[in-house]
């Protein structure tokens, strides 16, 4: 076939048409098969691929395609993470229904990835707004809630203002909504969990099952979240009342130097303890403001120590004596138990706050160098605490002892008076799945007067998003106002109830996705043993960095939950993990704000498809950042124009061989193309396999290319063969990378199959020994010379010809030779003076 001129836009058209037409990308369960699962992040229909779109997808392209060369049965699916507030808040503005705004969205995003030739099974295209979808989640509800896992509760939540919507802890971000960023407020609402503290443990201990496959950071982002802590929790009995207050500590060796009690504004215990406060206006106002806080600033260590006496005091279980009980505004009630025994000497934030208050200031533990000089730490003096080991001292039984024996000492002594016990905590909290915001999949709860709470029967489900809600104005639900919704029988007692008219929180569906695309068209049920037996895990999963705790907790959580369900076998969901980098411009992050932005489609329509995927994976590799440049993929366009010209003008010399065919080179250059055409083979297979370096995959076939242009003169007529294996093979190896045109030059080099069919290419080591090296001559540590000599060669010729070179000579000339060192194939070292 003629190949004419490189038109990007009719190469890609043609080629999208032969993948579909052939279904060359939908895959079965084969047990005869390795499998192989790959997945990027699915995406929220907003309506327009961006550049990190593009970047995310293309490397889980590159993937896809090079295991399926490889030999895998390859599983590359995509949906759309529909639900959500950017669906409604555009619905809004828009005067539309989310749903139709939605459906519209992904039919155009639809569009624009098929442009960019992706191996999807567009068969598993799902979407997690859709009642097919979300009928499953409802039943996994009703499953959990039968085993303990979903409860309801009330308790202070983080309210959005603006977004009118509850979000959990991991969705504040420096005290604003991960999405409006309008500032949180505290607001008591009750509210549907998930009991995800439950699986703590667990999910701490099997992150280093992931150790080799999950990045660094991301692994101790998810380590600190959880945020397990071993101490003792110890029970301080109220003064003149029949009332105890639970506090947790990983330092119970400082006891004695309580001085203090502090209490979170939200402790059960604060009605109790100031119910006969002679200020409890002023005490109910700071509870107020205190509650009202965000709780990351409340937790901050650059907070300003506030606090209240309520009154009481509580006793020191180890000293007897009274110490004051505070409410105090940087306790929270999410960690522990809500209250913190304060050690003034020993804790920075108690030291602040009893310099604030002028309250006492005692030394329990020691510094050794004091000690040893039998000198005791001066409180008087002290400018911040003292938080390093040392020696007990005012501590009655346990002085001299050392501070990190004694805190299992202390611990066992207040064990036999029932005043403390060893004890674990964590610092995460049970997940808040209810969200009061329209575009969600409603919770299938029913309240009855008589009956309660009443789970929607399965047989019931899909309970269904009513599609003919008006969405309001202020963004407040709509649903709470519609009878027709609300109003329905108790399956219990068939008298008159009503619905729950909060939505799940949208992490939900993202967070067993994965799982429905091993069946998604399974009516009756979320999906065959069979599919997840063989799909699951995923191999590789790609995303960004912003999803380390939130969606990839919520998923290991989500497969722990409903493999004890008895839903699937697997135990974590996605094997190896990729966060790829941002794509930037001008410095920044692209966003319209900035005026920054680069529209894919518009480099697709200028250069195409393959030479904009080209880039984003020339540029940088996928876990660093990527500059934006015009002028970079204005050059990837000119190799993809230059690689079509090689082929073009040689069309009638080249013959339909396989890659890293030419087995038996005669003449010199076909010898030299063939160690670059084996080397590079090497090099992309180990490079592609060792995190993804694509970036360096495509600097390794861009020399093999220069070396065919360097050799087809000579090649073209004398071996043709050498140089048709050579272009097929660099084609072969980007084909996973550009494939619209790879697929053009393959046709043209002869072929009648695919590339979507083709191995990937394999080495053969006998071609990386070269029989002749080129060896550098050192004299006295500068180099001197270069030479050529036969591959391993053996040393004393080697010798003997690097002290026969001029130049070399001429640099020993009148000196003693003391020593000559050769480095095989390398380097001849000669030391003279």
């Amino acid at each position: 076939m003629a190949l004419g001129k490189y038109t990007p836009e009719e190469v890609e058209k043609k080629w999208q048409e032969i993948w579909k037409d052939s279904r060359c990308f939908e895959v079965e369960v084969d047990p005869s098969k390795p499998k192989y699962y790959v997945l990027e992040m699915f995406p929220y229909p907003s309506g327009k691929i961006h550049m990190g779109h593009v970047r995310n997808y293309s490397i889980g392209d590159v993937v896809a395609r090079f295991k399926s060369m490889q030999g895998y049965n390859v599983l590359h699916p995509m949906g759309w993470d529909a639900f959500g507030l950017p669906a409604e808040n555009a619905a809004i503005k828009n005067k539309t229904h989310p749903a139709k705004w939605t459906y519209q969205n992904i039919s155009e995003m639809r569009e624009q990835l098929q442009r960019l030739g992706y191996s999807y099974d567009w068969r598993r295209e799902i979407a997690s707004c859709r009642p097919e979808y979300y009928k499953w989640e409802q039943k996994f509800f009703l499953k959990f809630l039968e085993k303990g896992l979903a409860y309801r509760k009330d308790s202070p939540q983080n309210w959005c203002p603006d977004c009118n919507t509850v979000l959990a802890n991991e969705q504040v971000v420096d005290g604003l909504c991960w999405r409006c960023e309008s500032e949180v407020e505290q607001k008591d609402m009750e509210q549907w969990f998930l009991r995800i503290t439950d699986y703590a443990d667990e999910l701490l201990k099997d992150l280093d099952t992931l150790d080799t496959g999950w990045p660094e950071r991301v692994l101790t982002m998810q380590r600190n979240w959880i945020g397990r802590s071993y101490g003792a929790e110890l029970t301080f009995q109220v003064k003149d009342m029949d009332e105890t207050i639970k506090v947790f500590t990983t330092r119970p060796d400082t006891i004695s130097g309580a001085t203090f009690m502090s209490v979170a504004a939200e402790h059960p215990m604060v009605e109790t303890l100031t119910k006969d406060a002679d200020n409890k206006t002023e005490i109910n106002a700071f509870i107020t403001n205190i509650r009202n806080m965000d709780r990351i600033k409340r937790g901050a260590e650059d907070l300003e120590k506030e606090g209240i006496f309520t009154g009481k005091y509580c006793i020191n279980p180890i000293t007897g004596l009274e110490i004051p009980i505070f409410i105090a505004n940087f306790v929270l009630m999410g960690y522990g138990t809500g209250a913190v025994m304060a050690v003034p000497a020993h804790d920075q934030r108690d030291f602040e706050f009893a310099k604030k208050y002028k309250l006492e200031i005692k030394t329990v533990i020691n510094p050794v160098e004091l000690h040893d000089k039998g000198e005791i730490l001066n409180e008087s003096t002290m400018e911040a605490a003292y938080t390093a080991p040392g020696i007990l001292v005012n501590s009655g039984d346990f002085n001299g002892m050392e501070n990190e024996s004694a805190k299992k000492a202390i611990v066992e002594h207040l064990d036999k008076s029932g005043l403390g016990t060893m004890s674990v905590n964590y610092r995460l909290r049970d997940w808040n799945i209810s969200r009061q915001r329209f575009w969600g999949a409603p919770i299938p709860i029913i309240y009855c007067d008589d009956c309660g709470i009443v789970p929607v029967p399965e047989d019931q489900l899909p309970l269904i998003l009513p599609e003919n809600a008006q969405v309001r104005a202020d963004g407040k639900s709509p649903l709470p106002q519609m009878e027709e919704f609300v109003n329905c029988e108790c399956p219990k007692c068939g008298k008159a109830a009503r619905r729950e008219t909060d939505t799940f929180d949208t992490f939900f569906e993202s967070s067993w996705y994965y799982m429905r695309y091993c069946d998604p068209r399974n009516e009756t049920e979320p999906f065959s043993q069979e599919a997840t037996d063989y799909w699951m895990n995923v191999d590789q999963y790609i995303g960004g960095i912003e999803h380390a705790i939130l969606h990839l907790l919520y998923s290991r959580f989500f497969t722990k939950a409903l493999r004890d369900t008895g839903f699937i076998k697997t135990t974590e969901p996605f094997a190896n993990l990729l966060t790829q980098g941002m794509v930037l411009k001008d410095g920044g992050k692209m966003s319209k704000s900035k005026g920054n932005t680069v529209d894919p489609n518009s480099m697709i329509n200028r250069y195409g498809a393959d030479a904009t995927r080209l880039f984003i994976l020339f540029a940088s590799p996928p876990v660093k950042e990527l500059e934006w440049s015009d002028q970079g993929i204005e050059g990837a366009f000119r190799f993809l124009s230059r690689l079509w010209r090689l082929v073009e003008g040689l069309e009638d010399k080249l013959q339909a061989v396989q890659p890293a065919s030419s087995n038996d080179p005669q003449i010199d250059a076909a010898k030299q193309l063939r160690f670059k055409e084996h080397d590079t083979v090497r090099r992309a297979t180990r490079d592609i396999e060792n995190e993804f370096q694509f970036n360096t995959v495509i600097a390794a076939v861009m020399e093999l290319v220069n070396e065919i242009y360097g050799l087809r003169e000579a090649l073209k007529d004398a071996d043709p063969k050498a140089l048709s294996s050579a272009i097929a093979t660099a084609v072969t190896l980007l084909s996973p990378i550009t494939p619209h045109v790879c697929e053009e030059l393959w046709q043209a080099l002869g072929h009648t199959t695919t590339l979507t069919k083709q191995p990937w290419p394999t080495y053969d080591e006998a071609a990386l020994i070269k029989d002749e090296v080129t060896l550098i001559v050192q004299v006295n540590g500068k180099m001197r010379a270069k030479f050529q000599m036969a591959n391993n060669a053996p040393k004393d010729e080697v010798e003997k010809v690097a002290l026969g070179l001029e130049n070399v000579m001429a640099h020993t000339d009148g000196k003693t030779i003391r020593k000559v060192i050769v480095i095989p194939n390398k380097l001849v070292n000669i030391v003279a003076n």
